[in-house]
């Protein structure tokens, strides 16, 4: 089913930085085999000896880049300019066996994110539930700093920018408490903090409870369009909200042309949680984003579904420019 689209334009003031059309970002893997990466459970990796253990890592590492390396081509051969990568694309890097695992393979991913950014295409991460920086248990909030570290040190051995377009992208966590959440992300260290993003969310922050959160951490929003319905329990993608809080979300990134959203469908309906298989509706604001991440099950079948509604926001973005 095609995306419907709202006759309404885009405004002056966003289409001044908007591309042709927006770009629609890939989510870990294709539904084809085409990109698919490798894990180990724990329980298996401790079946073997140390000598083992670095054995099994070394041979998923160097798998998982070569697939990395796979969706980078795949990316460029359909016009897709954003992906993100899986947040588990390197197991137990977190851990010291991980870390000098990947030393050997630091000048590979040196390749490979300049290969990224020669073709222009940008990377981003979404690490886990388990990082909640607001958190009311130390030790919680330790392991989500170890987390995040992880996750910068990635996007350090690709060589990719301090800065949010090599976002990585988190909720607010432990609801009610947006001050501590704004003090521990002043004490992340750079690598972090300065690619950090927050998303709202259906559960614990709101979109505007995020924005309030982002504005005074000086961190960009990452607007989820269908968390936001789901949050405020809207029928439409079209209620006013929606654009405002784009807008909204827009005023807190550095670059507003780097502006990343999210969007997914309900599964069984409109305000259903799970995502749905495609995207069958877009919010007509969406074509004054200039990143969508598409959180559909069919992944590159829902990004290419979308065709139709590029076209057409590439059509009110022209008509204002």
């Amino acid at each position: 089913m095609s995306a419907s689209v709202s006759s309404s334009p885009a405004s002056s003031s966003a289409a001044s930085f908007l591309p042709a059309q927006p770009h629609l970002g890939l989510v870990c893997i294709t539904t084809s085999k085409e990109v698919r990466y490798r894990t180990v459970t724990r329980k298996r990796l401790l079946e073997q000896s140390d000598a083992g253990q670095r054995k099994v890592l070394d041979d998923i590492y160097r798998d998982n880049l070569q697939t990395l390396d796979g969706a980078l081509q795949y990316c460029q051969k359909n016009g897709i300019r954003l992906y993100r990568m899986p947040s588990s694309i390197f197991p137990f890097f977190d851990e010291d066996i991980g870390r000098e695992v990947m030393q050997a393979l630091a000048p590979a991913l040196a390749r490979t994110g300049t290969r990224a950014k020669e073709l222009g295409l940008r990377l981003v991460m979404h690490p886990d539930q388990f990082v909640v920086l607001s958190s009311d248990s130390p030790d919680v909030v330790a392991n989500s700093v170890k987390i995040l570290q992880m996750h910068a040190d990635i996007m350090e051995l690709l060589q990719q920018p301090r800065s949010p377009w090599a976002l990585l992208e988190i909720h607010g966590g432990k609801a009610n408490r947006s001050d501590e959440l704004v003090a521990r992300i002043a004490d992340l260290p750079d690598p972090i903090r300065l690619r950090l993003c927050l998303e709202n969310d259906e559960y614990a922050y709101s979109a505007a409870q995020i924005h309030d959160v982002c504005v005074r951490s000086g961190v960009p929003m990452v607007f989820d369009a269908h968390h936001h319905v789901v949050s405020e329990k809207l029928d439409s993608y079209d209620d006013p909200s929606v654009a405002e809080m784009l807008a909204r979300a827009r005023e807190t990134w550095p670059d507003p042309a780097e502006q990343l959203v999210h969007i997914s469908n309900g599964r069984e309906g409109f305000n259903d949680r799970q995502h749905s298989d495609l995207i069958s509706v877009m919010p007509s604001s969406y074509a004054q984003a200039p990143w969508i991440e598409i959180e559909a099950k069919l992944k590159e079948d829902a990004i290419n579904g979308l065709a139709g509604w590029r076209a057409a926001a590439c059509g009110q973005i022209a008509a204002v420019s």
